[in-house]
């Protein structure tokens, strides 16, 4: 089954000495950079819908990924994948390598190994990168006058999760759908942001939640404005302004960028902006001491916290 789906003779990968086929991969890191590492683990029924498209499933394992290591602002290299499944049926197999390899060729990851075992439905994926020495951007260097900055249209994923399960109709769900079957990892935009930002993760759990990751990393708070998140027409148009908010401040699965900017760098936002292909917006400010507040013409937004906890 490996070497029949997953193994590509002749197509070892980027400073790979030893891949599928032995014990273990070798890989070689060239001088002056630095090993990023990061898993993600996709459950069925927990992380993604019973029955989703075997060809997004493999897509979307390796983006999760990816998406870790563009909040990085590394270059990725190489995966792993290890796949649990309850029968091995080929033709969901072909189309899972397939969704799996259509990224990964894209951003040329090699897969250097893994594991596949019979069980319940679980996806784990592993991917390495690299960065240039020091060159990083964590959680934790956001400081008091920060902008805090989103990319693209958070919301969208989650909304495309509802309307898989048939809770949402009208124009515009097919593109809502493929936001949550094939995110987009923000590479091109996380290196380049690397360059000038102090801090960064990638919004999977939520923009609140994550939003509040990042300021509790940083020893600092924020003050945001709910009216500068920017909501997709699609969004607004199925499910209005409010629920849209809620959806962007909860809902998770988007793989877009939070990102801390200093003032000083604020003016090579612009040239970023222009060569990355997803719009860059300002939603709120880095403030001292420790309270996020998302507040609306002077008064605190209101909302149900429905993010995404991995336990309870």
């Amino acid at each position: 089954m490996i070497e029949r789906y997953f193994a590509r003779p002749g197509r070892a990968g980027r400073f790979v000495s030893l891949g599928i086929g032995d014990d273990a991969a070798v890989t070689r890191m060239p001088a002056g950079y630095e090993l990023v590492t990061a898993t993600d683990t996709l459950a069925e029924s927990v992380h993604f819908p019973r029955g989703m498209p075997a060809d997004a499933l493999g897509y979307r394992c390796l983006a999760v990924n990816l998406s870790d290591l563009a909040a990085m602002g590394a270059e990725p290299l190489w995966a792993t994948l290890a796949l649990s499944m309850p029968k091995a049926v080929p033709g969901w197999l072909q189309q899972f390598s397939r969704g799996f390899f259509s990224l990964a060729d894209l951003h040329g990851v090699a897969l250097v190994g893994g594991d596949t075992i019979r069980g319940p439905m679980v996806v784990s994926v592993t991917v390495l990168g690299r960065v240039k020495r020091g060159a990083f951007v964590g959680r934790a260097g956001a400081r008091p006058g920060d902008g805090l900055y989103v990319s693209g249209h958070p919301g969208d994923a989650v909304a495309g999760r509802l309307a898989l399960a048939g809770r949402l109709r009208g124009r515009g769900v097919a593109r809502l759908r493929r936001r949550f079957l094939f995110p987009e990892p923000r590479l091109q935009a996380g290196r380049r942001l690397a360059r000038i930002a102090s801090a960064m993760i990638d919004v999977s759990d939520g923009l609140h939640d994550d939003a509040g990751k990042l300021l509790r990393a940083s020893g600092c708070g924020a003050v945001l404005d709910p009216r500068h998140i920017p909501l997709s027409r699609d969004l607004l148009r199925l499910v209005g302004p409010r629920a849209g908010l809620e959806l962007a401040l909860t809902g998770g699965d988007d793989y877009e960028l939070l990102f801390a900017l200093p003032p000083s760098r604020e003016k090579h936002l612009a040239r970023v902006a222009g060569r990355v292909d997803c719009a860059l917006t300002r939603i709120g400010t880095v403030t001292a001491g420790r309270r996020v507040r998302w507040m609306q013409d002077g008064k605190p937004f209101e909302f149900r916290d429905r993010s995404f906890r991995h336990f309870g």
